[in-house]
């Protein structure tokens, strides 16, 4: 089991970077690859950014350059640093996890096991 809590989002102008983290656990920190996934209201989920459990990273090419997804091990916490954000980013943003020992960064929807509750992130013109 993991158990992913999201918080953050929210609305921002433009341009703005909007505060989203994700707590989980140790072992989830260090046994599973994690991601973020976004579903704009009227399509399907996409995989934006993913770590495995040895940092390496993968990103979306829609957020390459925008976005950067990191662990901080210390508090069991999944953070996506995401800046010049623009009003087609507005989704609902899902921190996510594989099963266990998962090496290589994936952003396939059917990789991940456990899905958080989703925030909001809301970007105007």
């Amino acid at each position: 089991q993991a158990r992913l809590l999201e918080s953050g989002g929210g609305s921002v102008r433009a341009g703005g970077s909007p505060r989203l983290s994700c707590a989980s656990s140790r072992y989830t920190q260090t046994r599973k690859c994690m991601g973020w996934f976004c579903q704009a209201l009227g399509k399907e989920r996409e995989g934006v950014a993913g770590s495995d459990i040895d940092g390496r990273t993968r990103y979306d090419d829609s957020v390459k350059a925008r976005f950067t997804i990191y662990k901080d091990n210390a508090v069991n916490t999944l953070y996506p640093k995401m800046n010049n954000l623009k009003p087609e980013d507005t989704a609902m943003y899902y921190c996510v996890a594989t099963s266990d020992y998962c090496y290589i960064p994936t952003l396939a929807v059917g990789d991940f096991k456990y899905w958080g509750q989703g925030n909001q992130v809301t970007v105007s013109s």
